[in-house]
């Protein structure tokens, strides 16, 4: 049961019918908001290719070069040219839509543009809560996080929300997979650290979920995500990622890390130019490998502090660079993923107010997946518990939103208006009665009571409550029901594996 399908206000009856929201499927009802013209956006994406085909990408795999050249691209030393002809094929065999299976049906996505798919706040080195500060990131914190994601329909993805310190980097990918397996069945994120590391992963899930080689091969059951080296660089975890992931049939969201002024010109234009033609680069290697690979259009563009180097989130320019991130997706037609956040170092009203203006940009730029849309703080540094939960207020009521607003006869309610007298009140109206149980949304944190009841009450704020939320939710966790003999194999696998060494990244 989510925190939504209650009544208003903890009203309803035990036998009272319950809200049947389904947030696990949203469609967006909102219309897309162009930034710039459309022959502006044609030039963006021309500039990208020229910068392709004449400037080229450096490319720092072997492989990925060697990949790029059988397919018709100009080689010089780590230097790769693209030509238009290699983007417009490569835009051709990629995928439109995708499924990613999760561990039960109702948790299967679909990423296509006019969907919606919320991930809460990922990559984060440190955690945060008002009872424990903020301190380096742990196993323990990651653990809580990944039910918290669990726990909630409208956050519909795992992403790596923690990095888990106290765990070493060898062993910390199987550590990560197997809490996210065994505390979840949504769909699971894997890094791309090097080969060994991702086809442990891949091992794993496919095993637990009970798959052969060639059914997790037919259909993606995980994901990565692939940050190019911005500016104009695919490294070397990054391109055997995109290899890794596409001879396998996972998708990749490939996700340049434009900060304006910083790895990016200075302007919005500039830096999406310079975000689409990395973008396009990487997914056109995907596309190399293994014509048909899923794999996601993505962009992370914002501004940065000018006086001080820092990053900035929740800005206008952030805001305008998802608008025009959305134009170019619409222009290629891949789902794509784009970035909520907020630089404030706590969750207060400029966390509240940076990362609300940074989801409205994402939406309003038609982003089929929202990464970062809840708990993230610091521009990453810090993922908080608190606002986690504070966020999570905010997706519910969009969630709300993309399920549509009733306007039958009876919502109309001419009845009921014709019944009650001029300055009369609906409270005690049939058409109240009918309908008060089911009607209304409930807020996780918000409180609508009068200034003095809510006094008399102790004067709780958003983030007290928040902190006695994610208490609950922890304390009354339930994981996903497991088959004991899969689970007793992921763990005798781990178990090999640790005492083999894991795998050291990017080896």
């Amino acid at each position: 049961m989510t925190e939504q399908r209650r009544g208003r206000r903890g009203r309803v009856a035990a036998s009272a019918p319950q809200r049947q929201v389904d947030y696990r499927n949203l469609r967006s009802p909102f219309p897309t908001m162009n930034a710039i013209s459309e022959d502006r956006v044609e030039a963006l994406h021309e500039a990208a290719l020229t910068i392709l085909e004449e400037t080229g990408i450096k490319v720092l795999h072997d492989e990925a070069r060697t990949f790029y050249e059988k397919g018709g691209a100009r080689v010089s030393d780590d230097m790769v040219f693209i030509g238009r002809d290699m983007i417009e094929a490569a835009l051709a065999t990629a995928p439109r839509s995708i499924t990613v299976k999760g561990g039960a049906p109702h948790r299967d996505i679909t990423l296509e543009l006019g969907r919606i798919v919320f991930q809460p706040g990922a990559g984060c080195p440190h955690a945060t809560d008002l009872d424990r500060g903020r301190r380096p990131g742990t196993l323990r914190d990651f653990r809580e996080l990944v039910q918290l994601t669990q726990s909630f329909d409208v956050l519909h993805m795992v992403p790596p929300l923690v990095e888990a310190q106290d765990v070493a980097m060898n062993l910390r990918h199987l550590a990560m997979t197997e809490i996210q397996l065994t505390q979840s069945d949504k769909v699971p994120f894997l890094y791309s650290r090097g080969t060994p590391q991702v086809m442990d992963g891949f091992e794993m899930i496919r095993d637990f979920r009970g798959l052969t080689d060639a059914e997790f091969r037919a259909q993606p059951w995980c994901y990565t995500i692939i940050n190019t080296n911005s500016p104009r660089t695919i490294d070397l975890p990054m391109a055997q990622g995109l290899i890794d992931f596409a001879r396998n049939g996972q998708p990749s969201i490939v996700t340049p890390f434009t900060l304006m002024g910083a790895m990016a010109p200075v302007t919005v234009a500039g830096a999406i130019t310079l975000s689409h033609a990395e973008a396009l680069a990487a997914i056109t290697l995907t596309q190399l490998v293994n014509p048909g690979a899923p794999v996601c259009y993505g962009t992370f563009t914002s501004n940065v502090d000018m006086k001080s180097g820092a990053p900035a989130f929740g800005t206008p320019e952030h805001f305008s660079a998802s608008l025009v991130a959305g134009q170019l997706a619409r222009k290629i037609g891949l789902p794509w993923r784009c970035a909520g956040g907020s630089a404030a170092n706590i969750a207060d009203a400029q966390a509240a107010n940076e990362s609300q203006f940074a989801l409205w940009g994402c939406l309003l730029a038609g982003a089929t997946i929202t990464i970062h849309s809840a708990g993230w703080i610091e521009g990453g540094l810090s993922i908080s518990y608190e606002k986690m939960i504070t966020d999570l207020e905010v997706l519910q009521m969009v969630a709300e939103l993309c399920a549509g607003t009733p306007a039958t006869e009876g919502d109309i309610a001419l009845d009921a208006i014709r019944d009650v007298a001029p300055m009369g009140h609906f409270f005690g109206a049939q058409h109240t009665m009918d309908r008060y149980q089911t009607q209304f949304y409930e807020p996780l944190v918000g409180d609508w009571s009068n200034f003095g009841t809510w006094t008399e009450r102790g004067g709780i704020d958003a983030s007290t409550r928040a902190t006695g939320i994610w208490k609950r939710k922890l304390a009354e966790f339930q994981p996903p029901a497991t088959d004991s003999d899969r689970l007793s194999a992921l763990e005798q696998f781990v178990a090999r594996r640790t005492a083999e060494g894991g795998a050291n990244p990017e080896s």
